[in-house]
């Protein structure tokens, strides 16, 4: 009997999928998969469709009404644009409400219900969402707006085994049963969302948060996050005082704006004390790319030297945003100075609860329950076989409360023949990954499929609030 004959992908109930074991699902052929993707893809649709209101406003307007193919979806991927759709004048303003019913076209749950009692900043709105029963994060903010993901308490413990499931493909450990200290370059907590995900899994591993030392011993901020772009515009047209902005929120920035200027001697006393109080020990070290290298650039000039156990694990991701002139020979730097051997990683973003382990030849690996779509210029499907170049779209099967599927800003090569030396199957893409919008002459403009008209009167709708 394989070890996958036993393994039953039941389209009625796809969390029970993140259930077994990335050694399963990773040796699972596509030609096993995509049925019961097809299949619980269409029960997706029909599902949410009456309880969404935003997917039944775009499926109307582009005249689906069923989806019986992994490709007639396509029509009805929500532009990542959505879910940071709403007017930023509700967040200048406060106006809390009027963000909750915005958002409530996104979601099954029914927010109009949720007290926003105290609810006078961004993380204090959040914080009523949580309490209501959603576990609502946000990205980063880098394109000057946050983009708020309606999850809930419904997608939690499919969301929890599939991290800590691809947490073991990426790094060869199980964390929840495995205690191992963890240095991270971000913040003890906040909304955002990996800064969220790192609190709520941090509670579910071995040795809980304990265990977990990060650089930022404080929770990171959305309204600056929200608002940082807008602030130094305003800053720099000498129109900072004409905001309609929390006296508090322009406080914290100025003590951030201060403390940015020693972050990277911050960042090398942070790490010198930890290689010193952990030196010999088996360590998990993880943060973005950018960060690693300012620790290991600060270290080496310091004279740092890592000794920690030869099985320790470094995790980096998120590229190079923020960082100039990054040396180009940055993965070595990173292995040499923390005298760890191997990098691992996982791709992975704000919208989907289904990550991608980096396997040991380089490709990051879809598991089943994330369906990628490589989609030409004009958001036409290009063919699942053989390799092919072209904009990401997901639709995560995982998504039951909101709609899972969308289209990236990531440009990508896919490699649909399982033929991958490592010996996973899945389809994978090359490790690298590019956003639209740093492409030269590109301003990350999806022409979607289906009528250009259509889509567009989509996005006025879901921009009202």
């Amino acid at each position: 009997m394989s070890r996958t004959s036993a393994v039953s992908l039941d389209p009625a109930n796809v969390a029970s999928w993140a259930e077994y074991p990335f050694e399963v699902l990773l040796a699972l052929p596509l030609a096993e998969v995509e049925e019961p993707q097809r299949v619980a893809l269409a029960r997706a649709f029909e599902t949410l469709r009456p309880t969404v209101a935003a997917l039944d406003k775009l499926a109307a307007r582009q005249g689906v009404d069923r989806v019986d193919a992994i490709d007639d979806v396509i029509p009805v991927l929500f532009d990542h644009r959505v879910y940071k759709s709403y007017p930023l004048s509700l967040i200048e303003k406060r106006q809390f409400p009027r963000l909750t019913a915005w958002l409530d076209r996104l979601t099954r749950h029914d927010l109009t219900q949720a007290s926003l009692d105290g609810a006078n900043s961004v993380d204090s709105w959040l914080d009523r969402l949580d309490e209501h029963g959603m576990i609502v994060g946000h990205s980063t903010g880098t394109t000057g707006k946050l983009s708020f993901i309606p999850r809930s308490r419904t997608e939690w413990p499919a969301w929890k085994a599939a991290y800590f499931s691809v947490l073991h493909a990426a790094t060869g450990v199980d964390t929840r049963t495995v205690r191992i200290p963890s240095f991270a370059t971000g913040h003890r907590s906040g909304h955002q969302m990996m800064t969220k995900m790192g609190r709520l899994f941090a509670q579910e591993q071995a040795g809980g948060e304990a265990a977990r030392r990060t650089l930022h011993d404080y929770a990171l901020s959305s309204d600056l996050l929200s608002l940082a772009g807008r602030l130094q515009t305003a800053e720099e047209r000498g129109e900072l005082d004409e905001l309609q902005i929390d006296p508090r929120i322009l406080d914290e920035r100025k003590q951030l704006i201060e403390a940015s200027r020693h972050r990277d001697d911050d960042l090398r006393r942070w790490f010198a004390e930890l290689a010193e109080e952990f030196r010999g020990q088996r360590v998990r070290i993880g943060g973005t790319s950018a960060d690693l290298v300012r620790i290991a650039l600060k270290g080496r000039e310091a004279g740092i030297v890592c000794d920690f156990a030869p099985d320790s694990i470094l995790m980096a991701g998120g590229g190079m945003k923020g960082f100039k002139d990054a040396p180009s020979n940055w993965e070595e730097l990173l292995k040499e100075f923390f005298g760890i051997d191997r990098i691992r990683s996982m791709y992975g973003m704000s919208e989907c609860m289904g990550t991608a382990p980096l396997c040991e030849m380089g490709f990051f690996h879809f598991l089943p329950y994330t369906i990628p779509i490589v989609l030409d210029a004009d958001a036409r499907p290009l063919p699942r076989q053989g390799v092919q170049t072209g904009r990401l779209a997901l639709f995560d099967l995982l998504a039951e409360t909101y709609w899972g599927g969308f289209i990236s800003g990531d440009r990508v090569t896919m490699h649909w023949d399982e033929d991958c030396q490592c010996g996973w199957k899945g389809p994978r893409i090359e490790r690298h990954i590019v956003r639209f919008g740093e492409l030269d002459g590109c301003d990350d403009k999806i022409t979607c499929a289906g009528t250009a008209k259509a889509y567009n009167d989509f996005m006025d709708y879901v921009s009202e609030a």
